[in-house]
Order: structure tokens, then C-alpha cells, then sequence
């Protein structure tokens, strides 16, 4: 290919494909039409003498080829801008710009609605949507599922993300005020459950998998024993409105029990064995790490959840 004669401004238009899969949202996203849009994309087919997208249902997929150039591509644009952008600092009042932050409903609880506040102050044309965890691949998503951020766990996280501790969680045990077992065991709420009842009452258990065991599980096997689980739900909404409508109980992250504790009627008690805190970190690809609107709402975001870790010490 010949350099002169390329047409540079398609690297706009492949870039904006590569991220919607999509000749209507691309054109959105960079400010032209669909018929323009493709006709960009024949030029670029024939310029790169490849395909680039081969059309599944109402998706464009990218070929191998086209997903080779997608992270180059992106840093090259980001440079670019950078460059062009000069000394001005960065005012979040103009950005405009749309975010995908992955994560269960927890966010929903505990995040967005003060997110939503900061946003409509400092940012109105930043647009965020949370979205669904991909189960058994967190961090996958941030590759595959054009997420910008994504919540999990602390684990060796692979060399292309950047990451940043958000906080840690204790879990807690909530069962509805009221419940006729720990009432008749005498447990006052914020006392440790005996472990035999605690292992005999019915558990809801969150799990977007499906799965009948999680931390809870593990924490007793290592003192040698089981629990009832009785059910699973994809969400945390799910577990806390089980609980608060049956006799069944849950673990669940301490700072979302008591937030939603007072409203649903429900109780927080102490779990009879040791489980460790979880370190719930932020992770993005290393590409996004210093794009200034990417920059800017992760701080924001962070200083939104600092809150978060003041709740670890209570008792």
C-alpha cells in the first residue's frame, strides 16, 4: 500500500467499526452517515486488500486481520489526539464520550446513583451504562465486549490490563427480621450465628453461573463443614428479596447489606466462620490508560467507591 495516496481519515471510520460492529453506530459515533460509513469501508477493503468485516445477523465481525490492527489502531488515534490537543487541560464539562462499566448489581446499588449525580454536574454529555458481567470470563470482556471498566475481584490480571484497588468487602449474613429460628436460637442481630444453625437454615447463594458454591462454601469446608444452599440468583436484587420474603439467608458484601437492610426489612448477623475480605479492584486495557476522558472518570469513580472501605472495620 501505498502511504501517499491512503486516505488517513479512514482510520476514523475502521476504528469506529472495530469498536460498534456496526456501519449505523460507527457513523454515530464519529459524526457520519451509514451510506458514508460504507463507503469507507470499501475503500478501506480495498486499500488493506482484506475484508475486515464479514456480516453475522445485524453485526459486522471483524477478520483476523482487522482485529490484529484494533489495539495498534486505537493507540496510534490516541497519540495523535494527544498531540494534536496541545497544553489545554482537560474539561469534563465539553467531553462527550460513552462508557460500558461491567459489574453485578451491586453497582447498581452502591455507584451509579452517585455517579449519576457527579455526572450531571461535572459531565452532562458523558453517557455510562452498566452492564452484565460475562460469567466465567471477567476479564475477557474488557477485549471482547467493548467494556471500559470492568469491577472483579482481585487475581493475577493479565499484562495487557492496568487495574486499581477499589475496596474491600466483608460479607455478612442477612436473613428477614423476624425469623423465627434465630429467634427461637435467642441470636441478636450483629451476633454470630451458631455454625450448626447457621449450616442448617436454607441459603440463597449469588451466582450470575449458576453455581451451588462460592466463598461461603469454601470458608466452611476449611472448618469442615457444609451448608444448605436451596437456591441461586443471577443478581444480588434477587438474593436480598428472597431472603427478605422467606426464611431462607444469604452472604452478602457488608456495605450492600446495609444499605438495603433498613428498606427490606432485613437483619445483619456475624457468620460463624472466617471469611476473607475481598479486594474488588477496577481494570481496564492498558490502551484506555491514559486517554484523558477515560482518566478522569476512573478518578472520579474511585473517589465515588473510597466510601466503600470505611464500612470494613465496622463491626
Amino acid at each position: 500500500m501505498n502511504l501517499l495516496s491512503f486516505d488517513l481519515n479512514l482510520l476514523r471510520v475502521l476504528d469506529a467499526l472495530l469498536h460498534e460492529q456496526s456501519t449505523v453506530k460507527a457513523g454515530e459515533r464519529i459524526g457520519l452517515s451509514q451510506p458514508a460509513v460504507s463507503s469507507a469501508l470499501g475503500r478501506l477493503r480495498h486499500a488493506l486488500n482484506d475484508p475486515l468485516f464479514v456480516r453475522e445477523g445485524q453485526r459486522l465481525v471483524p477478520t483476523e486481520y482487522a482485529r490484529s490492527l484494533e489495539f495498534p489502531l486505537r493507540r496510534i488515534l490516541e497519540d495523535v489526539e494527544a498531540l494534536l490537543a496541545g497544553p489545554e487541560s482537560f474539561d469534563p464539562a465539553k467531553a462527550e464520550q460513552s462508557f460500558k462499566i461491567s459489574g453485578s448489581d451491586f453497582f447498581a446499588e452502591m455507584l451509579m446513583p452517585s455517579l449519576a449525580n457527579a455526572l450531571s454536574r461535572l459531565a452532562p454529555k458523558i453517557q455510562v451504562q452498566l452492564v452484565d458481567l460475562v460469567p466465567d470470563n471477567y476479564v475477557g470482556t474488557l477485549e471482547r465486549h467493548g467494556i471500559d471498566l470492568a469491577f472483579v475481584p482481585k487475581i493475577d490480571f493479565p499484562t495487557w490490563t492496568d487495574y486499581a484497588p477499589a475496596f474491600r468487602s466483608r460479607f455478612v449474613m442477612i436473613a428477614r427480621r423476624g425469623h423465627p429460628r434465630l429467634g427461637r436460637a435467642e441470636v441478636r442481630e450483629g451476633e454470630i450465628v451458631p455454625i450448626d444453625l447457621f449450616c442448617d437454615l436454607g441459603h440463597v447463594v449469588f451466582s450470575p453461573e449458576g453455581k451451588l458454591k462460592a466463598m461461603g462454601d469454601a470458608a466452611l469446608a476449611r472448618v469442615g463443614r457444609e451448608r444448605r444452599v436451596v437456591m441461586t440468583m443471577p443478581v444480588f436484587g434477587g438474593v436480598t428479596n428472597a431472603v427478605a420474603g422467606s426464611d431462607l439467608v444469604a452472604l452478602l458484601p457488608e456495605q450492600l447489606a446495609r444499605k438495603v437492610a433498613p428498606r427490606l426489612g432485613l437483619a445483619i448477623y456475624t457468620p460463624p466462620m472466617p471469611i476473607n475480605p475481598v479486594l474488588i479492584c477496577m481494570i481496564w486495557h492498558r490502551r484506555n490508560t491514559n486517554h484523558p476522558t477515560h482518566r478522569w472518570l476512573r478518578d472520579l469513580v474511585l473517589k465515588l467507591l473510597a466510601p466503600l472501605n470505611g464500612d470494613e472495620e465496622r463491626t
